[in-house]
């Protein structure tokens, strides 16, 4: 990407270090970087970090999913104008919030190859630990792909590493090349990891969990489902009694994979939910929309939403002060639902075994289980229990798209060119490929 000049990789001592750093008196060269399995490990650590940026789970790229679409809206006096951009679905090329989720996906694509290429050359490591150690950061490459493809469609498919000027003007890949590759990276990554004891290290069953979503954004849904299943019944989580406790601590039992923050590496998740009168940004609200699909008793309302006056504000993500609240990227509830959209999709769907599904998170909610028999308005049930179930998750946009439902749900996206965000300006200015093309309508 013309956006990373070069890229030195350095020692990290902890998930919150950053391992992209221009300053030559800071750094040494990969080859003295990577010696050790412990080496190694520090590198799978640094390329969680840029997780941690605040154009991504720190703040922007979730935010922009509930935004684009309608759970989330830019109040008048809000000032960020990258963000009302989003908003009205009217995105410019060279909106620098958008940029930011472009440029950190794939700096963290461009960390984690650079240590793929070291692990072979390591002594100190078994053949097992080595295809540990490349299933880990094939998993966070996947993420990193999914996330680009979910925003932009096809982009570049960057699976080797960038370091200096080399290999910066390249072509997008199309969408179905993009997904070749995310679903051959976690295939080995569920393969050859093994479960996870932390929730902000990818194990076995999140790459599975992962890859279960994939299947079903590709539609490709007996892959979904089965895959569901098996997080399901094997991964060991739990559906929490109360929703208000899946963010009450981090690692709960219903989290499968999260992104760690602490007040060292703080996410500003909060500070741009919350309204200025509790020292907040107010940059976001609740839309009306949301607000309004909520059914009387759902106890996930007020484990989501909280009031200023008459202002709503998102509170899932709370920690104002700090910022240390992890954001959690795979649960257990999105496999049920998972599971229930891929059934119901199949040629001979099992309609008991959707509406099962279906209401255990209905029922979990306080809400009264669904007898529906029809396909067509189970497909819509599940669409609005997945608003509901993960507002302010950064899941609806997505869902909207990927279900060709964007058009009929929201006001503001009026054909299919609004369905994707736009190539950076930047991007289209310095990569010097002829097969790096702007989105259509931009």
């Amino acid at each position: 990407m013309k956006k990373i000049i070069y890229i030195t990789l350095i020692l990290v001592t902890a998930v919150s270090c950053d391992v992209l750093d221009a300053e030559p008196q800071n750094s040494i060269s990969a080859e003295e970087a990577f010696k050790t399995k412990e080496d190694i490990d520090k590198g799978i650590l640094g390329a969680y970090a840029s997780f941690q940026s605040l154009s991504y789970y720190g703040r922007t790229f979730g935010i922009f999913s509930d935004l684009a679409a309608d759970n989330l809206s830019h109040p008048l006096a809000a000032t960020a104008a990258t963000y009302a951009e989003v908003d009205n679905n009217s995105i410019l090329p060279e909106n620098s919030s958008v940029d930011g989720i472009w440029s950190i996906a794939y700096d963290g694509i461009n960390v984690a190859n650079n240590v793929i290429a070291k692990v072979p050359t390591i002594a100190d490591m078994t053949e097992e630990e080595k295809n540990e150690a490349l299933a880990e950061l094939y998993f966070i490459r996947a993420l990193n792909h999914f996330n680009l493809l979910n925003y932009f469609g096809g982009v570049p498919i960057k699976v080797a590493p960038t370091v200096g000027v080399d290999g910066l003007d390249v072509s997008r890949n199309t969408e179905e090349e993009v997904y070749s590759q995310i679903i051959n990276d976690l295939i080995f990554a569920a393969d050859n990891l093994l479960p996870s004891s932390t929730k902000v290290r990818a194990g076995k069953y999140a790459a599975k969990a992962l890859l279960a979503k994939v299947y079903l954004y590709k539609k490709e849904y007996t892959q979904a489902k089965t895959l569901a299943s098996e997080v399901i019944a094997e991964g060991g989580y739990t559906l929490l009694q109360n929703y208000d406790d899946i963010f009450a601590d981090d690692a709960s039992a219903e989290s499968i994979f999260e992104i760690a923050f602490t007040q060292l590496e703080r996410n500003r998740i909060s500070e741009y939910n919350f309204p200025t009168s509790l020292n907040g940004r107010g940059e976001v609200a609740p839309a009306q929309s949301l607000l309004d699909a909520y059914e009387a008793d759902d106890e996930r309302f007020e484990a989501s939403i909280a009031f200023e006056g008459d202002k709503a504000y998102a509170i899932k993500y709370d920690d104002l002060s700090l910022g240390a609240d992890n954001f959690i990227v795979l649960r257990l509830a999105d496999m049920y639902l998972v599971r229930a959209e891929a059934e119901a999709n199949l040629p001979s769907p099992d309609l008991a075994a959707v509406r099962a599904d279906i209401n255990e998170i209905r029922t979990r909610a306080n809400l009264q289980p669904t007898s529906e028999s029809s396909v067509d308005q189970l497909l819509r049930i599940i669409e609005k229990e997945r608003q509901i179930e993960f507002a302010f998750e950064g899941q609806r946009w997505f869902d909207l798209v990927r279900t060709d439902r964007a058009i009929a749900v929201l006001p503001n996206v009026t054909n299919s060119n609004q369905t994707r965000f736009p190539i950076p300006l930047d991007e289209i200015q310095t990569n010097n490929s002829p097969g790096m093309v702007q989105n259509p309508g931009y």
